[in-house]
């Protein structure tokens, strides 16, 4: 049996997804009413809707979208372990590392200042151009290298913010145990740091996969280079449309999980 608050709550509740949803649903109406009335919606939709281009060029993008899915999933598992080394660098409190704690400041001020494109430009063209034997001049492997380092100094800065969010009287209670302090990182402050951070690095690595398209610019034939290819070939920026409807049926759904893991994680510690 419902209280008189939880009945009032669960009225408030259905009262906001109806406006919500009749508000989303009047957007969306006027959009497809109001749109095709433009002068120039015939050209558009030619140029970016074309059903025929679409059918023929989806098929090819999914293709390409594989590689796009490739890099992602050999770097994610570098960018996690290196930006979890950089945080612990971070952490180390012995005067004598201090200059470990400095590298990693002065790593992640530059990953995370200098736009990711950039890295990929110097990083996948200057290198190669050092006249490397194959396999150490290929784009995907110095491509590769630009996103961990960019992606691991973020990756490090959300684990940093999860280590020093755990109360330093557990580390004191750690210590009091016996505990050396290796042991307290390992057993004490990283299992629950870890867990404080599920969410935000969800989000990082959800744009990870979007940023795996930048790597087209440096060579590798992932979805948006394939794309491009069809728009040169058929005159049409339908296989756009095509590429980005296919990162919106990735990152939407795993942004929801994202969003719902931060809601579980914060009505847990209410």
């Amino acid at each position: 049996m419902l209280t008189r608050r939880q009945q009032y709550e669960a009225r408030v509740r259905r009262r906001a997804m109806l406006v919500a949803g009749g508000s989303t649903l009047a957007v969306l109406l006027a959009i497809v009413v109001l749109v095709p009335f433009a002068p120039g919606w015939p050209a558009v939709k030619k140029s970016f809707f074309n059903a025929e281009v679409f059918a023929d060029t989806f098929p090819g993008l999914l293709n390409a979208f594989l590689l796009d899915v490739a890099i992602f999933a050999w770097s994610a598992p570098m960018i996690f372990a290196l930006g979890l080394v950089v945080a612990l660098m971070r952490d180390v409190r012995a005067p004598a590392a201090y200059p470990v704690r400095l590298f990693a400041i002065v790593y992640t001020d530059i990953f995370r200042g200098v736009p990711v494109i950039l890295v990929i430009y110097l990083v996948g063209f200057g290198i190669p151009g050092l006249g490397l034997p194959r396999p150490w001049n290929s784009p995907y492997v110095w491509g590769t290298v630009a996103l961990v380092l960019t992606y691991a100094a973020y990756v490090a800065e959300v684990f940093r913010t999860g280590i020093e969010g755990i109360h330093a009287s557990q580390r004191s209670a750690a210590a009091s145990l016996g505990l050396t302090e290796a042991d307290t990182m390992r057993f004490v402050i990283l299992p629950q740091a870890i867990r404080k951070v599920v969410p935000a690095n969800m989000n990082l690595f959800i744009a990870l996969q979007k940023d795996v398209a930048l790597l087209s610019f440096i060579g590798p034939v992932e979805i948006f280079r394939q794309a491009g290819v069809y728009k040169s070939l058929m005159a049409n920026f339908t296989p756009y449309v095509g590429a980005a409807l296919i990162f919106l049926a990735i990152t939407v759904p795993a942004t929801r999980f994202a969003d719902y893991l931060l809601a579980k994680q914060m009505k847990a510690r209410s």
